[in-house]
């Protein structure tokens, strides 16, 4: 099955980008997923081919209009019925790595790029567009946020990258942030590679990296450590119950 990428633009030219080389690029000349580019403009409804239209209730910038979106969302939809269509937005729930595997698992994403003030609020509720966003950073446009959830959804996709489990222990797939890694050179700089994992001692090193992958997970994302160790505290909790049960 190909995954079938869709994205609602007012620059289709942006499209595919960078995702039109390396890993993507090759995926996508082999059909394991394809690329439409929607003109937003496309759908304006009068000479100008307006697309947008000032704040209700004033303010700076310009809203883009629902019924131009709801009209290109319309067209997308019937191309791909099944397809959950997104909205990039700094407004939206967070991007996790868990929506972008559920993603990848389906038959393709629509997304839908905001430029301007944004777009006008009818439309999430009315064409049921999930909003999603990137980090708590605003960009000019949605096309950089809607590449970055493509490249992550592409590089899951069967068959992309080597082997199947390249991405089992990557930062986030279990909670916690990746272990760190190191090469040839074996001194670089007065800088040694831990002698762990130069051991040969597969059941140490394995230690060392899940202690270094929760060290580092606590330091750095206090927040997501938090939550591991909550899932962990629940889990474990769980499992007493069904034992004594």
């Amino acid at each position: 099955m190909t995954f079938a990428a869709t994205v609602l633009t007012l620059y289709p030219e942006m499209f595919p980008g960078p995702l039109g080389i390396s890993l993507a690029g090759r995926a996508r000349d082999e059909g394991k997923w394809s690329l439409d580019t929607v003109q937003i403009r496309d759908f304006a409804i009068d000479k100008h081919k307006t697309v947008d239209d000032t704040p209700a209730g004033g303010g700076a910038g310009m809203v883009l209009r629902v019924d131009v979106l709801a009209a290109a969302i319309d067209h997308a939809r019937a191309a791909h019925p099944d397809c959950p269509v997104i909205a990039m937005t700094p407004r939206g729930r967070p991007l996790t790595q868990a929506r972008v595997r559920a993603l990848a698992a389906g038959p393709g994403v629509t997304i839908l790029c905001g430029r301007f003030e944004g777009f006008d609020e009818r439309i999430f509720e009315g064409r049921q567009v999930e909003e999603v966003s990137i980090g708590d950073i605003v960009l000019s446009g949605g096309e950089p946020a809607a590449l970055m959830l493509l490249d992550a959804c592409i590089r899951l996709l069967p068959g992309v990258m080597g082997a199947p489990s390249s991405g089992s222990e990557e930062s986030f797939e279990n909670g916690l942030l990746e272990y760190p890694h190191y090469t040839r050179p074996q001194e670089w700089e007065g800088r040694t590679i831990p002698e762990v994992l130069r051991s040969g001692d597969h059941a140490k090193i394995a230690a060392w990296r899940k202690a270094q992958s929760e060290v580092d997970t606590r330091s750095r994302r206090p927040d997501l450590w938090e939550r591991h160790e909550g899932a962990r505290v629940q889990s474990a909790s769980g499992a007493r119950r069904e034992k004594k049960d």
